[in-house]
């Protein structure tokens, strides 16, 4: 027997106005009124009418037969029923059909019970401000002004444009592999603009791992047989990537921050930099806003911190690792700078010692390093025929008012042995963790087919539903009256401690108490009155669960043979999302496209 709540105080299955004090029964989940003749389990004793759940919040709904026959269908509706299901089968025969599935699942529209196209969170029904499902209140601000959920729309159109590009053709890759690559940078015809921002690197010249410590050898020099001389310019960072001696193009360090420091470049990043030749004391990175046309601020916002490159640094520090060193003609400050345009190699630092200070804008701390020379080669500043020998540590003033000082305590790693007159590994050095690009095309070329196969289009929607606060997949996600998501801990922490009123007095006298504007994180919208009680946003919440379980079942990897500028067969998989690795021997460089799974 169907079952049906009082409607207005009517009972929606008998059309009777029941008695509310006698034969009304309250959910005490929903609180919504159930006229108890017409329920077919109601409770048996008093005391559990407290305790008592509806059947649309316990989930025992009864099935809903049709009145005046049988509960088995008749011909003519089976059939329809039939071939119902034959048509969603065949929707859902191609394409991402667990993603969308997950989509349609739990975001149709409790009206039309499709899959909304303007997705909001509001009940169209005039002077009804109730939720349809949890009838809970929904504020007039909202029913008034409802704002479309822009996360929602992603993800959504991300679903359906993943199941219609299924049923086209199929995305290819091209992977160059770095044997294939053209001695200079180049430009791709995927390139928004010309010039060197948007090339394509070329070809990796030395045979070492981008983890490499210390001088780059001959042996490591197939093309030259001479290795990296100190002294060796190079036109621009690009170039200068090419020979190992400094693998990034933009930032500074080079290193990891579990692993330590390769390289650092003098560029005139930051004025606190000064330049000795033999020592030098560096600037860390960060503690700058970057964020949108900001890319070439130079003013400090925060402090600087032990962290990623920073803490790189520090572990080279530690350790007694040697840093490579390359100076640009950028460094105007500098006497040792390069004068022509260009990049030039300088040989082999050491860092004695790390501290914090107040920068030089008198705001904000800064990260120092204290580096020192140790290269068995001349300094190309200087008229020497020999390399470096120990020297006593420079005196540095500033140390006097520094915190978080940190000294090697240890023995270093790259020390002079005093036997052999040179500067050599005391201690084995660490040992790489990457590949070496110029002799592993193989290993490359099946990274980039594990990359391009697990950015699916799960993780696609994963990052839609990315919160704005930790920038990580929310957990509890809670909607805001502006349509903006967050995770309910990071939403309730941004605004712990603020109370919704604020009292004032003035003069010994008590004012009137003013209400405390709480903005969105994302927007000026008020969200006091939201933050009461923020209730967790459940089919948000159950589509988030739905793609993490999917991803976390294992998917099996296949490897794509080459082809002559020809799409191979497509990868079979779950998602049939599985893009294409075309390895394409035949085409000029200038038109092979770089693996780019965005």
């Amino acid at each position: 027997m169907a079952q049906y709540p009082c409607n207005d105080g009517i009972c929606m299955r008998c059309n009777v106005k029941p008695h509310e004090e006698t034969e009304c029964l309250l959910c005490s989940t929903c609180s919504t009124p159930w006229h108890v003749s017409c329920l077919t389990s109601p409770p048996e004793t008093l005391e559990s009418t407290r305790e008592w759940e509806c059947p649309d919040c316990s989930g025992d709904v009864d099935p809903v037969p049709v009145f005046g026959e049988s509960p088995e269908l008749n011909p003519t509706a089976r059939s329809d029923e039939d071939e119902d299901e034959k048509e969603k089968e065949k929707e859902n025969s191609g394409g991402d059909v667990d993603v969308l599935a997950a989509l349609r699942d739990n975001f149709c529209c409790t009206i039309c019970l499709e899959l909304p196209e303007r997705p909001v969170t509001k009940w169209v029904g005039k002077k009804k401000f109730e939720c349809m499902k949890c009838k809970s209140a929904i504020p007039r601000k909202m029913v008034n002004d409802p704002r479309i959920n822009a996360s929602l729309v992603s993800a959504i159109r991300l679903a359906r444009v993943a199941k219609s590009d299924h049923v086209g053709n199929a995305k290819v890759y091209h992977f160059v592999g770095n044997e294939n690559r053209p001695d200079k940078a180049f430009t791709t015809e995927r390139a928004k603009k010309t010039g060197m921002s948007n090339a394509a690197g070329g070809r990796i010249f030395v045979t070492i791992p981008p983890d490499h410590f210390g001088p780059i050898p001959a042996e490591n020099d197939p093309t030259r047989n001479q290795g990296v001389l100190v002294g060796e310019t190079w036109a621009d960072r690009q170039v200068c990537k090419q020979w190992g001696a400094h693998y990034q193009y933009v930032a500074g360090i080079s290193g990891q921050s579990q692993y330590g420091a390769q390289s650092v470049a003098l560029s005139g990043g930051y004025k606190d930099d000064e330049d000795h030749g033999e020592w030098f004391l560096y600037t860390g990175s960060g503690g700058r806003d970057l964020s949108g046309n900001k890319r070439t601020n130079k003013d400090q916002s925060s402090d600087q911190k032990f962290t990623n490159s920073n803490e790189a640094l520090r572990i080279s520090c530690k350790m007694g690792y040697l840093v490579r060193v390359v100076r640009s003609h950028k460094e105007k400050r500098s006497s040792y700078a390069p004068v022509e345009k260009g990049v030039r190699y300088d040989g082999v630092y050491r860092i004695e010692k790390c501290w914090r200070k107040v920068g030089i804008q008198g705001t904000y701390m800064v990260c120092r390093y204290l580096f020192v020379r140790c290269d068995n080669e001349p300094a190309p500043s200087t008229s020497d025929e020999h390399g470096d020998r120990p020297r006593p540590l420079p005196n540095i003033p500033e140390l006097n008012n520094s915190i978080d000082l940190f000294e090697r305590k240890e023995s270093p790693s790259w020390d002079f042995d005093e036997s052999e007159g040179s500067w050599k590994w005391m201690k084995p050095p660490p040992a790489s963790r990457k590949a070496v690009e110029a002799l592993a095309p193989e290993e490359r070329k099946k990274k980039a087919i594990m990359v391009a196969q697990n950015f699916t289009m799960r993780d696609k929607l994963l990052k839609e539903f990315s919160c704005p606060i930790c920038r990580e997949v929310m957990s509890s996600p809670v909607t805001t009256p502006c349509a903006h998501n967050f995770c309910k801990t990071c939403v309730e922490a941004t605004y712990a401690g603020v109370t919704q009123l604020r009292e004032r007095s003035r003069g010994g006298r008590i004012l009137r108490a003013q209400k405390n504007v709480m903005k969105c994180p994302c927007c000026p919208t008020d969200i006091s009155d939201f933050l009461q009680n923020p209730q967790v946003n459940r089919e948000v919440m159950a589509v988030i669960e739905t793609l993490k379980k999917k991803e976390e079942e294992p998917t099996p990897i296949q490897e794509v043979g080459e082809s002559s500028g020809t799409a191979g067969e497509e990868n079979n998989s779950e998602e049939g999302e599985e893009p294409q690795i075309v390895v394409s021997e035949d085409e000029p460089p200038t038109k092979k496209i770089k693996l780019d799974t965005e």
